[in-house]
């Protein structure tokens, strides 16, 4: 990866009152840092930065049909599959402590079988669904039916579009370069 990110990011403070607006709508409330690296690059482009709010918001959002250890799970499951630090770094910092998820358990989103013993039976059929959705992208009729005995139809398109999505995410910080945050975790050596 370049050593310095492929565009530079707009300022965590930026003049235009209007963007300084649209980046603190990205991040969450009291969030006690300055606007993400990834936020703040696409804030070089805020029509799209603004077209991508949407459906980010949602996944991260209390209307998600997944408990939020799934939800991180499924985001830093994608994210070590896709080999994109900066977003697992930022998942497993920011929400891992609220989700219930420990060291141990994010360094075996990177590491270890969808089936380790520290996920449980539906967390394994997560994890299988989106290790097959990275590597395909497409889901074997059995990892269908598998979800299907944990989660209900609306919750298992959520876990496709919340792949794809952060497939998207990765794609845009790792085409990028983007450096990790500061405060962020790293992939466990």
């Amino acid at each position: 990866m370049p050593e310095k990110p492929r565009l530079v990011p707009v300022d965590a403070k930026p003049a235009d009152p209007q963007l300084a607006e649209e980046l603190a709508r990205w991040m969450p409330p009291g969030a006690g840092v300055e606007p993400l690296v990834l936020f703040r690059t696409l804030a070089r482009h805020p029509a799209l930065m603004q077209a991508m709010r949407p459906l980010g918001a949602y996944i991260l959002g209390r209307r998600f049909g997944l408990s939020l250890r799934q939800r991180e799970l499924l985001i830093d499951r994608v994210c070590a599959r896709c080999g994109c630090e900066y977003e697992w770094g930022v998942h497993v910092a920011g929400f891992g402590a609220a989700a219930g998820i420990d060291a141990a358990t994010a360094a075996a989103t990177v590491r270890a079988p969808s089936d380790a013993d520290c996920f449980d039976p539906a967390e394994a059929a997560l994890l299988r669904a989106v290790d097959e959705l990275c590597a395909g992208p497409s889901l074997a009729d059995e990892t269908w039916e598998a979800l299907g005995r944990h989660f209900d139809d609306a919750q298992r398109l959520e876990i496709v579009v919340a792949s794809g999505w952060y497939r998207l995410i990765a794609t845009v910080c790792n085409g990028l370069a983007l450096p990790n945050e500061p405060w962020a975790a790293g992939f466990p050596t």
